[in-house]
């Protein structure tokens, strides 16, 4: 069995996913923790991983996500785009806790289309991942989508990315839905249904129009009898989703395949929608991703 050499963290605001790591990168455990929005990181990360250490030793530990937050553990400065990997994981924060060597990845901050200044942090990491998973996105021009809560529409130049923009369709589709009359109450989500591609193609039929002015008809389709309620979320996310994508497809000049870097379900909602606008689509897990950008951060931090 291959000896443990590094913990990896993937820890975002709501959950801490870690891996007990030999040296090439192999996982050999798996462990799990509360999000990084939850009080004194150092105690919960020193608990979550006291077994691992009472059988290998003190290892050392990287960590990305919003454990370098403001809400987090340590704060870590954004990284200016453009931004190549080694530049991510040499600005990583590194220091000491209870005798472990910890580095914490950094966000990166840019400047995005719409001429606002644009943050991420913790889908730096997957980025790292998706180039050291295919090499092939390191030449040339590439766009990455990581969808989500806010969607990271990203630009990848030569192996660095140079700029990105988010949208808040993750969010605005939660909140109209949860807490507005258009959708609540309403089915869950059907990428294949008739609802789906009818606030699909009423976005792409009205692209001059702002989203502000198309969300109404979610409430108006059901009132008048032309859409069951229970159908109501679906049209309402074909909708948010397309108007997301055309808008962006002009803004950085989407060309296939954009590649999705998610959950499968995520996935197969985007993909309808890209196909929609006549592009192609490949596919990275996102958990794959962030691991493997881990790995890649500890063989460049601690090497």
């Amino acid at each position: 069995m291959s000896k443990a050499a590094f913990i990896a963290g993937d820890w975002g605001t709501s959950r801490l996913r870690l891996f007990l790591c030999d040296e090439r990168g192999h996982v050999l455990a798996r462990g799990e923790g509360e999000g990084a929005s939850v009080p004194d990181c150092g105690g919960r990360f020193a608990a979550a991983v006291a077994a691992w250490d009472k059988a290998n030793g003190v290892l050392p530990a990287v960590l990305g996500g919003m454990v370098g937050s403001t809400i987090g553990w340590k704060e870590v400065p954004y990284l200016k785009c453009p931004a190549k990997p080694d530049a991510i994981a040499g600005a990583a924060l590194r220091f000491e806790s209870g005798g472990r060597a910890i580095a914490i990845l950094p966000g990166l901050s840019c400047t995005g289309k719409t001429g606002a200044p644009d943050v991420m942090r913790g889908e730096e990491t997957q980025i790292l991942g998706a180039l050291r998973l295919r090499p092939q996105l390191s030449k040339g021009r590439h766009i990455l989508c990581m969808p989500g809560t806010h969607v990271k529409w990203v630009v990848v130049e030569d192996g660095a990315v140079v700029q990105f923009q988010t949208a808040l369709s993750g969010e605005l589709f939660e909140l109209v839905r949860r807490h507005s009359v258009l959708a609540r109450d309403s089915g869950e989500v059907d990428a294949n249904s008739t609802a789906f591609a009818q606030g699909l193609d009423f976005a792409r039929a009205n692209e001059a129009a702002d989203l502000l002015h198309l969300l109404f008809s979610t409430r108006s389709r059901v009132v008048t009898g032309q859409m069951p309620k229970a159908d109501a979320a679906s049209y309402l996310s074909g909708l948010v989703l397309g108007k997301d994508i055309g808008s962006v497809r002009t803004l950085l000049d989407l060309k296939s395949p954009v590649q999705l870097i998610c959950t499968p379900g995520l996935a197969v909602l985007y993909a309808k929608v890209l196909q929609a606008y006549d592009l192609t689509s490949a596919v990275i897990d996102g958990d794959e991703a962030a691991l493997a950008g881990l790995v890649h951060a500890h063989a460049e931090i601690f090497s």
